[in-house]
């Protein structure tokens, strides 16, 4: 009996430990959640008190370029990643209200002059400038006008895009929501005459700044609340939204690792803070997923798990015959030994094995 109930125990942890390899691994923990915004840097230049606009440099690692709202002159402001003022360009511009600022691929700065709070202008300003060859003040820097025009009357703006492979020109319309749109520039703009904008999409309301992402594929859009990320293409939607730290949000720019991005706020000693590109939710899994039929040349994964179901089953037959072994009643020979062995140690003669009554004269 001892010997069976060993059997009995090792049979049964074969099998829990058998299943135990069959049972599918838990899923893996979710991904941790993004960090939330920090403060990166204060501008404490009293000449930024204005800050509308933000864009990184593409020749300087930790330089931003950054421009006051109207009522300032034509000039650009270079900061680093303390908040320093590192260089000023300065150019001979009739500047009326520049609202954004963005660099392209080739180190050329735009300054959009085309803030219309009052919707009066007939057309619309950008300026380019290169960025400079030694990072300092510069003055009487050498500059290039592009005129545009809207379809559809005049608009305020705050926002410039600049499609990273083909350096082509959007404006996102500051409106309430349901009026914003999105415009665009003549693939290559001209500097000989004026360029008629087209609508190309609305666009969230309330917008004041934005930038492309360096695969074109995405455009984040700021307003004076939130961070949006927005898919572009034939139809651009918004993905993602994620609140800011700071009010009066007038400005975003990429950050140094391309994950991230750069808020600022106008005003004196403004703020910037960096925080996470907004990204997509992934889906949830289905609660129930539905069964699908094995393909015909199963992995190794697969053959391995059929191979402890096999030897499952083959362990539930052998611990049940072991049980029934232990439970069924015993047989006639056994009952006879164990009678035998009573009448011995009582004295009395055994029961005849053929079942026959002994007789006792």
């Amino acid at each position: 009996m001892r010997l069976l109930r060993t059997v009995l125990a090792a049979t049964a942890a074969t099998l829990f430990s058998v299943a135990g390899a069959a049972v599918p691994a838990a899923p893996a923990a979710a991904a941790d959640p993004q960090p939330g915004p920090k403060k990166l840097f204060t501008i404490r230049d009293p000449r930024v008190d204005e800050s509308s606009g933000l864009a990184r440099s593409q020749q300087y690692e930790g330089i931003w370029w950054t421009v006051n709202d109207s009522g300032d002159t034509a000039r650009v402001f270079g900061i680093d990643d303390t908040g320093k003022v590192r260089a000023v360009l300065n150019f001979k511009a009739p500047v009326k209200d520049v609202e954004a600022i963005a660099v392209d691929r080739d180190g050329i700065i735009y300054i959009a002059d085309i803030g219309d709070n009052k919707a009066n202008r007939d057309m619309v300003e950008v300026y380019t400038i290169p960025e400079p060859d030694r990072l300092a003040d510069k003055s009487n820097v050498k500059f290039h006008r592009y005129d545009f025009v809207y379809p559809d009357g005049a608009h305020d703006a705050e926002t410039l895009l600049i499609a990273p492979r083909s350096k082509r020109l959007f404006f996102v319309t500051k409106a309430a929501k349901d009026q914003a749109g999105i415009y665009a520039a003549p693939e290559v703009a001209s500097r000989e005459g004026t360029n008629e904008l087209t609508k190309v999409a609305d666009a969230p309301g309330g917008v004041t700044d934005g930038t492309f992402l360096p695969d074109g594929d995405q455009v984040v859009l700021r307003s004076y609340v939130d961070v949006a990320t927005m898919e572009w293409g034939e139809e651009p939607n918004v993905i993602a939204r994620t609140p800011t730290p700071i009010a009066q949000g007038e400005s975003v720019a990429l950050g140094l690792s391309g994950k991230t991005v750069l808020v600022g706020s106008e005003g004196r000693n403004s703020s910037v803070f960096e925080l996470a590109i907004p990204a997509r939710k992934p889906a949830a899994a289905p609660a129930t997923p539905k069964a699908t039929p094995a393909p015909a040349a199963a992995d190794s994964g697969e053959v391995k798990k059929n191979h402890n179901l096999r030897w499952i089953i083959v362990g539930a037959a052998v611990f049940a015959v072991i049980v029934t072994f232990l439970t069924i009643p015993p047989g006639r020979r056994e009952r006879l030994d164990r009678m035998a062995e009573n009448a011995r140690l009582t004295g009395q003669q055994p029961p005849d094995p053929h079942g026959r009554r002994r007789s006792t004269a």
